[in-house]
């Protein structure tokens, strides 16, 4: 069931204004988010509305999981991390989705605080097309 409410839910203009649509997949739609200062991250939203993990069956859960998994060996295949932190939040949004976070040695934040949406950096459409177009594909060879 659909939350009209709901950015992830919708995939319209509420969602465009924090990520960038790449694709389908098994058990939910991926995006690139919008604020890039950790290069490569994306989120990968469940296609159910629902708030928990909790709130899957076990097969759905797992198959999330598979998804996180291959999401994040696109993306360290893509943009060459040293780690990749993962992110479940939304006190106020209930639609489970995950953050995937590359992280870079010396780079913004590494070893310190996460800031979930600093606005420091934010890409061109087109820049924002060339890395989703760089994850088909990386999730395609996979």
């Amino acid at each position: 069931m659909k939350d009209q409410n709901c950015a992830y839910c919708m995939q319209g203009e509420l969602v465009a204004t924090f990520a960038y649509p790449v694709c389908q997949m098994k058990t939910g739609y991926l995006y690139v988010f919008r604020e890039q200062s950790k290069k490569g991250r994306v989120i990968l939203a469940h296609n159910k509305h629902v708030s928990e993990l909790i709130e899957l069956t076990d097969e759905e859960r797992n198959d999330f999981f598979a998804d996180v998994a291959a999401v994040a060996k696109a993306v360290h295949k893509v943009f060459h991390p040293n780690k990749v932190n993962y992110g479940a939040y939304g006190d106020t949004g209930h639609h489970l989705h995950f953050h995937i976070v590359p992280k870079y040695e010396g780079g913004d934040e590494w070893g310190g605080i996460f800031q979930m949406n600093p606005g420091k950096v934010l890409l061109t459409d087109k820049e924002y097309e060339e890395m989703a177009q760089a994850l088909r594909q990386a999730l395609e060879e996979n």
